[in-house]
């Protein structure tokens, strides 16, 4: 590559002009699972195999012995809380760097989010601030594996332990990703995860509860399926609940999705990795830290942070010049969930009636999450690790691109 080219920001020739790997990822296998569903007549998730053949899949594959599917990957955490036993007003910590329904499903299980920073290097829940967050009210942990590196599970749990405390693994990023040589869901009490359409594993939308207690998969079962249990009455119901089964058309669609996964996970993860050993040549990009307990890291985002001072050049302008390069690249989450107005603004419905207006989330800091969203972090997507090293070859040329012209980007390091 010329030393001296200039950025397609500024008229100059594209690093990458071919597209990236289109998601999701379909091919003969859905469309004849589909139509067995189609002319089976039996759509519904109580009249029809699929979904019950992708629940024992899915968990074995991740090491556990249940598997509950849902309707997608927020009522999956609401049902783990539930099951769990949370009741109103309970706390359940959580990170502020993730989507915004890991918090409100707290919410809607009528509990308190309490929010702990993350690591700086890897964006995962620091166990240090969690147990720093802990009060008499806490009752649980959800840790989010997030990008699809796992958290730091040994620490958490020996802090839940200690404090008796639930652990849910907030896993949506997460499919395929090990930890220390157990699959992520299996290591808490209850793990969640998401099909909805940008996962690594998809439907379109869906999500799924996995547990290796036979307790709690009875009551996400009862939960999911209008509080009937095993051999109860049809019109028999025992818990507060609602119909939230997942239907034969998506479990058709999961099963042979799942029949890719291991080969693309191997492939994110390679790639990923490769990817990042090339990032962290480049000053001022600081890739993801792995932890030496990541067996295996599902890479539903490649992570990175940018210190503006180090390489040169203001963030915003970085991204903008990537992506004219030919790079799809986010800044990530902007907020982090406690200045999310619906946080600032109590505005939580009918839930929390009798302490809404005890909260103060504008008081809260995490000064590192704070860091990431304001001012340093990014990310690409999980499409992106799906094809040739070629590919990560591309990226890692546009960097060093950017980084090269770095002067041509205005507006000062910041």
């Amino acid at each position: 590559m010329n030393p001296n080219a200039k950025l397609a920001l500024h008229g100059g020739d594209r690093v990458r002009t071919a597209p990236f790997t289109q998601w999701p990822v379909y091919g003969a296998a859905e469309e004849q699972r589909l139509l067995e569903v189609l002319h089976s007549g039996k759509w519904g998730r109580l009249a029809g195999p699929q979904v019950a053949e992708f629940e024992q899949r899915f968990a074995a594959f991740h090491g556990c012995r249940h598997g509950i599917a849902v309707v997608n990957g927020t009522v999956s955490l609401r049902i783990a809380l539930m099951a769990a036993g949370i009741q109103a007003n309970d706390e359940v910590i959580v990170p502020p760097y993730t989507f915004l329904a890991t918090a409100t499903a707290v919410v809607e299980a009528n509990a308190v989010p309490v929010f702990a920073d993350i690591d700086l290097a890897t964006f995962n829940l620091d166990p240090v601030a969690v147990a720093a967050a802990i009060t008499p009210r806490t009752r649980a942990i959800i840790v989010v594996h997030m990008a699809g590196q796992p958290v730091e599970l040994g620490a958490i749990l020996a802090i839940a332990k200690q404090h008796n405390l639930v652990v849910i693994e907030d896993a949506a990023h997460a499919h395929g990703a090990i930890y220390e040589g157990q699959g992520v869901g299996s290591v808490g009490h209850l793990g969640s995860f998401s099909f909805q359409s940008s996962k690594n594993l998809t439907s379109g939308e869906g999500g799924i509860v996995v547990t290796n207690d036979d307790d709690l998969a009875a009551a996400c079962r009862s939960i999911q399926n209008c509080g009937r249990i095993a051999g109860g009455l049809w019109y028999e119901h025992h818990v507060m609940s609602a119909n939230y089964r997942l239907g034969e058309f998506q479990g058709a669609i999961l099963n042979a999705q799942l029949d890719r996964l291991e080969e693309q996970t191997i492939m994110r993860d390679r790639n990923g990795q490769y990817l990042a050993a090339r990032l962290r040549q480049i000053p001022g990009i600081h890739p993801q830290v792995r932890t030496t307990a990541t067996t295996r890291h599902s890479y539903h985002l490649f992570l990175f942070r940018i210190d503006a001072t180090a390489f040169g050049a203001p963030r915003a302008a970085i991204l903008q010049a990537l992506s004219a390069e030919g790079i799809p690249v986010s800044g990530g989450y902007a907020l982090p969930l406690y200045r999310q107005p619906l946080f600032l603004n109590r505005a939580f419905g009918p839930y929390l009636p009798e302490i809404r207006q005890s909260l103060d989330y504008a008081s809260v800091r995490c000064p590192n999450c704070e860091t990431i969203c304001a001012r340093q972090g990014a990310w690409l997507e999980q499409s992106l690790f799906l094809g040739p090293q070629a590919d990560m070859d591309d990226i890692a040329r546009a960097f060093e691109k950017v980084h090269r012209q770095r002067h041509a980007l205005t507006g000062g390091a910041t």
